[in-house]
């Protein structure tokens, strides 16, 4: 059993069932409402974090590329979306369940990059965009400290990427001893007392 897989993987479930219940929580609420991610309202958010954090992260376990017609889908214009998203999480993780596919490099296009590392930043994206859709409908995202911990480790390496991209904000200010998801979040360009400054 390798170490990414032994020591992301239960975080990876963890972060799932933590995204679906906030998803369930969402079905309900208003898809145009502002959300703190500049640009983009509540079905814009929903449906880049159910692409790239169910569909997305099976297809890197298979090592296959994601379908144009997942691309370019809205999944909110199901009613039933977030039980499709909560069974597509499944699929996911079971595709990950399985030592072996956290060896080698995933091929990202332009680049490759290794399983492991692609794993956990989508582990990041499930818990971070999982916490602005919360946000945005009026819900709390929890995890563990051990979940908190790898997401932090996450932001904190591959941070300058993802501004690079406009994918974080600066830095926000968090006070000593904030807890470590808060911390995460405030790295990322996110505030934690009062939404998000960035995408």
């Amino acid at each position: 059993m390798t170490d990414a897989y032994k020591n992301t993987h239960p975080y990876m479930r963890e972060c799932a069932t933590e995204a679906a219940r906030v998803a369930r929580g969402a079905a309900t609420a208003p898809l145009d409402r502002p959300t703190h991610c500049a640009g983009w309202d509540v079905r814009t958010l929903v449906n880049h974090w159910v692409l790239y954090t169910s569909h997305g992260l099976e297809h890197r376990a298979l090592r296959t590329p994601l379908p144009d017609e997942l691309t370019g889908r809205d999944f909110t214009a199901d009613p039933g979306w977030a039980e499709a998203y909560a069974g597509q999480l499944d699929r996911a993780l079971a595709a990950w369940d399985d030592p072996a596919v956290w060896e080698g490099e995933v091929d990202l296009g332009s680049a490759s990059m290794p399983a492991a590392d692609v794993a956990q930043m989508i582990v990041k994206e499930m818990a971070v965009h999982g916490w602005d859709v919360a946000v945005s409908t009026g819900q709390e995202f929890h995890v563990s400290e051990g979940a908190a911990r790898l997401v932090l480790d996450v932001v904190e390496k591959h941070g300058e990427l993802y501004r690079r991209y406009d994918g974080f904000a600066d830095p926000v200010a968090v006070p000593d001893g904030a807890p470590v998801f808060d911390r995460a979040l405030a790295a990322s360009g996110r505030d934690p007392r009062q939404g998000v400054t960035g995408g």
